[in-house]
């Protein structure tokens, strides 16, 4: 693979490093001030519309899509080192670029297997920023990292579907902007394991949906993935038409809406280890403890060296696989994206406790982004699948090799 970044990759990076140093980094502020004086702990400070505005007259709108007919046209590749720009600013950037999840996985899920009617209906507005979406799989009562072990149902009845389960860390769903859920669930018990469940649209304000709670992550409210709550589903009737592709299809259609999802995520997370980096050797070069810097103490030089090469070897390895998804599929690239989501959190995870750890009291304050962030670098050795679970199914593919 070639290293060096194309033409228009260039072009956009550099749109995008002065979008985030004019209008972003200076929005950080306002948008804590905004969020504070909200009534709704979940809201959308009202300085995000404006850097939506701006994002889209600059043409960075949408680059996560690469099918040109609905997003930006872009390779995994081309979208990478534009993912780790939006990672420095986790909680805007990626929602001012709408490239923010769970929309963007929700809306691959429309644009390769919803029907005219449902791309119309719901892909257009989120695409356009009008609305936002939610994705509801997980499940509190089972062991939702074995995907086959969820219980919600989905049942014909005539021409509607009718919903019942309970989920919780549905992302999205706190989201006051949030108008349409996409449910997963269980159509036929008694099909071949990977075959029982299906996905269906189910639009927020129908008779039945009850969100019953916001989830906090680590005493968060997470609210730039627009909020996780616990939702029931009681006899939810839904048209028949709003099931998406099949029933049986469930499954596929999640794999392969966590495949990019995944490798979204590791390339926002070198971003956040970067910013993360930039704090540490500012802040050790400004305090000083026992006669001098920080910097010059043994201990941190180190910490420093070592987020170096940390960085460095996750940002290679994120490269490589979406080249490798896009050269071969997702299926060839399926060692990769495993080794990447075990990985890469890990790094950033590691990166921002020795940022904490050289910024004393201020890291775990408010005062700084470390804590919020490093909460949400540890939340993803649980989301898209724990670290155990791709660890054991990539042992299982090395493995097969000497079987």
């Amino acid at each position: 693979m070639d290293f060096a970044y194309d033409a228009k990759t260039e072009e956009l990076r550099t749109t995008l490093l002065r979008f985030m140093d004019e209008f972003v980094y200076p929005a950080e502020p306002v948008a804590e001030q905004q969020l504070h004086d909200a009534e709704d702990p979940w809201a959308r400070p009202p300085v995000l519309e404006e850097l939506k505005a701006e994002a889209r007259r600059q043409g960075l709108w949408n680059l996560f899509l690469p099918d040109p007919e609905h997003g930006g046209g872009l390779t995994n590749l081309q979208y990478a080192p534009l993912a780790e720009i939006t990672g420095r600013s986790p909680h805007l950037a990626p929602e001012a670029l709408n490239c923010a999840a769970p929309d963007t996985g929700n809306m691959e899920v429309l644009a390769m297997f919803g029907t005219e009617q449902q791309k119309k209906q719901w892909l257009a507005p989120l695409l356009d920023g009008e609305i936002r979406s939610a994705f509801c799989m997980t499940e509190p009562d089972v062991a939702s990292s074995d995907a086959t072990n969820i219980a919600t149902r989905i049942e014909r009845d005539g021409d509607e579907y009718v919903v019942n389960g309970r989920k919780w860390w549905s992302s999205g769903a706190m989201n006051p902007n949030c108008a349409i859920f996409i449910v997963m669930g269980k159509t036929n018990p008694d099909a071949e394991r990977h075959q029982q469940q299906a996905m269906i649209l189910v639009p927020r304000d129908t008779p039945g949906v009850h969100v019953k709670r916001g989830m906090h992550v680590f005493g968060y409210t997470d609210a730039s993935h627009g909020g996780h709550a616990e939702i029931v589903f009681d006899n939810v009737r839904v048209p028949a038409d709003n099931l998406i592709a099949g029933e049986g299809e469930g499954f596929a259609i999640a794999q392969a809406r966590l495949g990019p999802g995944r490798i979204h995520h590791c390339m926002r997370l070198i971003g956040i280890a970067e910013r993360a980096l930039e704090l540490m050797c500012r802040r050790a070069i400004g305090r000083v403890a026992f006669g001098r810097p920080i910097a010059r103490q043994g201990v941190v030089q180190e910490w420093i060296a070592e987020s170096r090469v940390r960085i460095e070897q996750a940002r290679l390895l994120v490269l490589k696989t979406a080249w490798l998804m896009d050269t071969v599929g997702n299926k060839g690239a399926h060692t990769e994206i495993q080794a990447i989501k075990i990985g890469t959190p890990i790094m950033a995870e590691w990166v921002l406790d020795k940022a904490i750890q050289a910024h004393g009291a201020g890291g775990v304050s408010q005062d700084f982004p470390l804590a919020e962030l490093w909460a949400a670098a540890r939340t993803l050795r649980l989301a898209d699948g724990p670290d155990e679970v791709h660890r054991m199914s990539l042992a299982k593919r090395e493995l097969k090799r000497y079987l």
